[in-house]
């Protein structure tokens, strides 16, 4: 069996561990800058700031920026960078380090101000993976729409944004004070000094302020409407890593049940099966398209695969009942020894290669390296059922009061005038579509209805945080703003895609828990 890279179907991890802006990446290194835009001056000062709650400001700084054209680094297993961002005003960039009692910790706050055309409000970029922020395109991004707009590193700095590294401290502790940052306290810290920030650059306060993230920035969105409802005005969280302590152990069950069964498929196996059940549940939408109208519905059953050929590497494989039993517990899910449910699994239509492959899921592993074995090195190929379920129970005890982020009393936020707005994939193939949809299920059981503060999409073949063999919405945060701002409350989110073909695809997507049906290329939400 040949090592599972990480990429598959031609999309880099990194890409899939995005942000709510297409294309969007964690940068290590500073931007390469060209361009002949003319920086402003006259101005751009270091703020005099008070420092958050618990935290003591270390430094500030503040250094003018011709903007120009940005360009970045590939990201992680991607052979081409992301595309440069052209157009880019000129901007004055203040970065603050803080630090939280005797801890040592260093944590970067950085927001970007246009020295024109700004638009009067203030974005906060979520970050991805094990990443607190985006330094990335989506700075320069959101500068050229004309935003005020910040992010943190949370005082988290990963070796890559995937494991969890900076979890220990080097007597081999869990750094509860980074934990915290990351968790909670950088993006809520983010929100305090980036409005002070933007307010002392333009001499007043911005008139709005949103929080954009997707994944982990879909998680820190919902802790921030829990926690701190007031921080926001708008709150774009997509393809939210809500529930993380079990959310982080949930993405090892696969890995863990292939070794466990003996039975690790090849990437072209699993691909049998998931293109088996797209086939399956395609026209439930009314359309046969290649895209799964209600993933969250498709009853697909695996055993309905044995015996079927397909082709791996020149070489013809036969389905057996055992490729079956491995594919239907990884979609059913964790659960422990009794049957009893410990987590979600994947929708029949996601694409199985991230998790199910040779090589486990680095987010997942290491979380469980770093926050419950505390040993980096630890062989998570030795995880029995039974030291699963442990792990589990640990996960839970140990995390869910600071990075749970699933607390259904959203009573600040509704009180605080905060609009919720959250999309998420029916293909997602990282986090599981299931666990969002029963977070807003028992939120509408506690209020009764709920579409007047918090909204969710499901984007019909959408993969995690972009498109897939589905759209992705177009533009979730103008959505987000026009709801805000003018009250207008979107039934339906316009998405769009590249075919393979080049042919563009477009679709609207609607408000759960209605699904969309198409005739005659028109969508209709029931």
């Amino acid at each position: 069996m040949k090592r599972l890279l990480l990429v598959v179907a031609g999309l880099p991890l990194a890409a899939a561990l995005t942000t709510a802006h297409p294309g969007a990446a964690a940068a290590e290194k500073p931007p390469a800058v060209s361009g002949s835009a003319t920086p402003r001056s006259a101005g751009c000062e270091a703020p005099d700031l008070m420092p958050p709650r618990d935290a003591r400001i270390v430094s500030v700084s503040a250094t003018a920026k011709p903007g120009g054209t940005l360009t970045y680094p590939p990201q992680p297993g991607a052979s081409e960078p992301p595309p440069p961002v052209t157009g880019v005003p000129s901007y004055c960039q203040v970065d603050v380090t803080l630090t939280h009692g005797t801890a040592g910790d260093r944590e970067l706050i950085q927001v970007w101000l246009p020295t024109t055309g700004w638009n009067g409000r203030f974005q906060a970029l979520g970050g991805s993976g094990y990443l607190g922020g985006d330094f990335g395109p989506s700075l320069p991004t959101a500068v050229k729409a004309g935003y005020a707009v910040g992010t943190t590193d949370a005082g988290a700095t990963p070796t890559t944004g995937f494991t969890a590294d900076w979890a220990l401290t080097d007597d081999g502790r869990v750094n509860t004070t980074v934990l915290k940052n990351f968790a909670e306290r950088g993006p809520h810290e983010l929100a305090v000094l980036g409005k002070a920030i933007t307010k002392d650059f333009y001499g007043r306060a911005a008139h709005h302020a949103y929080w954009n993230g997707c994944s982990t920035g879909g998680r820190q969105g919902y802790m921030e409407a829990q926690r701190h409802p007031g921080d926001f005005d708008g709150i774009l969280a997509a393809a939210p890593a809500i529930s993380w302590d079990r959310f982080a152990v949930g993405d090892l069950w696969p890995y863990v049940v292939m070794n466990e069964e003996d039975n690790h498929l090849s990437p072209c196996e699993l691909n049998a099966f998931t293109a088996a059940a797209r086939e399956a549940c395609d026209n439930d939408d009314g359309v046969v398209d290649g895209i799964v109208g209600d993933s969250i519905s498709c009853d697909f059953d695996p055993a309905s695969l044995v015996s079927e050929k397909v082709l791996c590497d020149g070489q013809e494989l036969t389905i057996t009942a055992g490729d079956a039993a491995v594919v239907e517990k990884i979609w059913g899910g964790p659960r422990a020894a009794d049957g009893k449910r410990l987590w979600f699994g994947l929708t029949p239509s996601a694409d199985l290669g991230y998790l199910a492959g040779p090589a486990p899921f680095p987010v997942a592993s290491s979380w469980v390296q770093n926050l419950l074995v505390k040993d980096p090195s630890f062989d998570v190929s030795t995880i029995t059922y039974a030291d699963y379920e442990r792990l589990f129970a640990q996960s839970v005890e140990e995390y869910h009061q600071v990075i749970g982020s699933d607390d259904t009393d959203l009573s600040g936020l509704r009180r605080a005038g905060t609009k919720l707005l959250t999309w998420h994939g029916g293909d997602d193939q990282l986090v599981p579509l299931a666990g969002t949809l029963s977070y807003r299920d028992k939120v509408a059981r506690r209020f009764g209805d709920i579409d007047d503060f918090y909204r969710v999409f499901v984007a019909p073949g959408a993969s995690h945080c972009q498109a897939g063999v589905g759209p992705a919405p177009k533009d979730p945060l103008g959505a987000l703003v026009a709801w805000v701002e003018k009250g207008h409350a979107p039934a339906t989110l316009a998405a769009t895609s590249v075919a393979a073909d080049g042919t563009t695809v477009e679709r609207d997507i609607c408000l759960y828990p209605r699904t969309s049906h198409l005739s005659g290329g028109a969508v209709t939400c029931r």
